[in-house]
């Protein structure tokens, strides 16, 4: 699996517990310690746990290692460092805050189809 197509699985994962505002980004040519961020928001810390978790459940059924998992007791801010994709889980207001889009404007949005399942 390339690093894109997890990228976009994790968006799909996401997608599943209703995530909102899922974002792919295509880190390549501006940091040199992953391929793609992974944004996406949920509405409360129960939400943002709850997709956080079911984001590390499909991935490790995918045999994928989650090398780092931040933030995951106040789950306003949730990291899942996959290595070649680094997963954000915000709560919106944190999000808002951060800009994290903004800070990585340079990055090009990727596109990934929204399944229903």
């Amino acid at each position: 699996m390339t690093s894109r197509t997890l990228a976009q699985s994790i968006a799909q994962f996401a997608s599943d517990k209703k995530a909102e505002d899922i974002v792919v980004l295509d880190m390549r040519r501006i940091v040199n310690y992953c391929d793609y961020f992974v944004l996406c928001s949920g509405t409360t810390d129960r939400h943002v746990h709850a997709i956080a978790n079911h984001i590390d459940e499909k991935l490790d059924e995918s045999g994928v290692c989650v090398h780092v998992k931040e933030g995951l007791k106040a789950a306003d801010w949730i990291v899942l460092d996959g290595g070649d994709v680094v997963t954000h889980v915000f709560q919106k207001r944190l999000r808002e805050f951060y800009q994290l889009e903004y800070l990585w404007q340079e990055a090009k949005s990727v596109p990934w189809e929204k399944k229903t399942r």
